[in-house]
């Protein structure tokens, strides 16, 4: 996942087909990335503001950010185990930064980047000593590449980019000194064919299921507001002198009648009598498909993320299985989880040792799965004590096996 940086200078590879062109590109569709034309970074998509398009994204479909935070949390596990015995190590795990955060915080961030935008920025602080280590997480979105593949620029709005504001860092394994302090940054990201500088997200192939999913729920809240008014034509039988007051008649009707997603037509009529003012509905009987199209997305969107439905709270509603969940945990941990901690750990671990020479061998994640079935043979007072909870081993009550209890309980029903 992390991109290997030579320390020598290097020339960026460019395509004159996109130096050149000026047909706009698909950001889907990276076969190389174009700078801004003064050639001091590549652009993040075509316009360079991709990021700013994936997190709005999350931020707008339920199940697409659902399934991002629960695959950054067992990623990132439960903290991380180590020798206690080897305390530099346990004050860096502790306190990994200036700012108190700890290793696992920082690394959950780096995880949530990663899973959102395929790419991960950490910043790496020391002396020229080499004296300390203090690791950052920096906001993917805020983050360039350098178009020497060299360095990194750190911008807080790219939307207004002022070369002169930005701050300009070098790419891991290379330091530069600013502000007093030896710096760098080591870029993790998802490879994918075609795309030279940046990575993709794993859910690429998932963009269009997940707005989908966010129109059907943006359709349903309409209705909602709407109270569920119905489309139709509207003939209002009025006497219209001019245009402008035919406008004006229209706009008041349209405040007062027309709904969000129940679109009314109107038609002016100036009638004999005045009454034959008239509505005629526009049945629809589409709900049945747009709940099926909100379902299939959801589904499409989990295929895309490479995840699973049980493990996002997707189920539920047909009954909670704990067998299915701990079965979907363990093919995700050995087929997503692990590979994944792998590739972040490492090179946070080759930083460590080549700074400071701290033994990080006993350093590893913790993983734990979201639920626990104790086997129908432990003793209840075994099960409270698991549990954390108070216990009396020698309560015959206690002694009791958990097979018992539910033994009982069927019979009861």
């Amino acid at each position: 996942m992390t991109k290997s940086r030579k320390t020598q200078p290097a020339t960026p590879r460019q395509s004159n087909v996109f130096l050149l062109s000026n047909e706009p590109i698909n950001p889907f569709v990276g076969i190389g990335s174009r700078d801004m034309g003064n050639k001091i970074f590549w652009n993040w998509g075509s316009d360079n503001i991709f990021p700013y398009a994936l997190a709005l994204m999350a931020r707008s479909s339920a199940t697409h950010r659902r399934v991002i935070n629960d695959k950054t949390d067992y990623i990132s596990g439960k903290g991380f185990s180590y020798d206690e015995k080897n305390a530099e190590l346990e004050a860096l795990i502790k306190y990994a930064n200036s700012e108190n955060e700890s290793l696992h915080s920082v690394i959950n961030k780096l995880a949530f980047d990663i899973n959102m935008f395929g790419n991960g920025f950490l910043e790496i602080v020391t002396d020229k000593k080499k004296s300390f280590i203090s690791i950052f997480h920096q906001d993917a979105t805020k983050v360039r590449l350098h178009a020497d593949n060299r360095h990194a620029w750190l911008c807080s709005d790219w939307f207004h980019f002022i070369e002169n504001k930005a701050k300009q860092l070098p790419l891991y394994p290379m330091f530069e000194e600013r502000d007093k302090y030896m710096r760098s940054v080591i870029h993790f990201s998802r490879y994918e064919p075609m795309f030279q500088h940046y990575g993709v997200p794993s859910y690429i192939a998932g963009l269009g299921v997940s707005e989908i999913a966010y129109k059907t729920d943006r359709w349903n809240i309409s209705r909602l507001d709407n109270s569920f008014q119905m489309s139709g034509v509207l003939v209002v039988d009025a006497s219209c002198k001019t245009e402008e007051d035919a406008k004006e008649l229209k706009k008041q009707a349209e405040k007062e009648f027309a709904g969000k997603p129940g679109k009314v037509l109107f038609l002016l009529s100036n009638g004999i009598d005045g009454k034959g003012s008239t509505f005629t509905p526009v049945q629809s009987n589409n709900e049945g498909d747009w709940k099926y199209l909100h379902e299939q997305a959801t589904s499409d969107i989990v295929v895309a993320h490479s995840w699973f439905r049980a493990l996002s709270g997707l189920d539920y509603s047909t009954g909670f299985s704990p067998e299915r969940i701990l079965h979907e945990y363990e093919v995700a941990l050995n087929t997503v989880i692990l590979r994944q901690q792998s590739e972040i750990l490492n090179p946070v671990v080759m930083a460590i040792r080549d700074i400071m020479n701290i033994d990080c061998s006993t350093l590893s994640f913790i993983n734990k799965p979201p639920i626990t079935v104790k086997p129908a043979y432990m003793m209840i007072w075994e099960a409270r004590k698991a549990d954390g909870l108070p216990y009396d081993e020698n309560d015959e009550e206690q002694k009791k096996y958990l097979a018992d209890l539910s033994k009982s309980k069927a019979e009861t029903k």
